[in-house]
């Protein structure tokens, strides 16, 4: 069993190294796929919609980790936590890209009228939020590879598992504002 500064490393290197890899993901995402400087100043980021596959398959794989932890099989237990990790990892990345899209997509004389700063401001808030739960996440990962859930306890695997559903309820309304604000007006 670690000690408490033995898990708080754990923990900081595993947080570090996962932010960075999204961080690196996102960047070359940018690099490869450069925004379109004529789009539409509401164009809906097609990256949106694989950050959603990638949130809903986070938020499965959690919900099995939990029915696996109840059921006290630690190996596909331990998997799935795996599974949500590597899926909020690249749902960062993911919205690392699509918001600097929708960013630099912007033009300045519009930015005051126009509604798509008000839905970057609400994806940039929920990204600010996810970030917090992959790292509740990283935080059971590491509690999970010490042994620290079985079926008697598995209080913060379910607690995570609920923030994350809970943040895919709102990224989903998010994602309804967003389908609203880009559909055409037509007269």
């Amino acid at each position: 069993m670690p000690s408490h500064s033995e898990f708080a490393v754990r923990f900081a290197v595993v947080s570090a190294l996962l932010l960075l890899l999204a961080t690196a993901i996102g960047t070359a995402l940018l690099r490869l796929l450069p925004v379109a400087p004529n789009l539409p100043p509401n164009h809906f980021p097609r990256t949106f919609i694989i950050s959603t596959m990638l949130l809903l398959i986070g938020s499965w794989s959690l919900s099995r980790a939990c029915a696996f932890v109840r059921r006290e099989r630690q190996v596909p237990f331990r998997r799935h936590l795996l599974i949500s990790l590597a899926a909020g990892t690249l749902f960062v990345a993911m919205q690392t890209y699509a918001l600097t899209s929708l960013i630099r997509q912007q033009r300045p004389e519009d930015i005051s009228t126009a509604a798509a700063p008000y839905v970057a401001v609400m994806v940039a808030l929920h990204a600010m939020h996810f970030v917090v739960a992959m790292m509740v996440l990283v935080f059971v990962t590491v509690q999970a590879f010490a042994d620290r859930y079985d079926h008697e306890y598995y209080f913060g695997v379910t607690i995570c598992t609920w923030f994350w559903h809970a943040l895919g309820i709102v990224w989903l309304v998010v994602m309804a504002v967003i389908g609203i604000v880009s559909l055409p007006l037509g007269g």
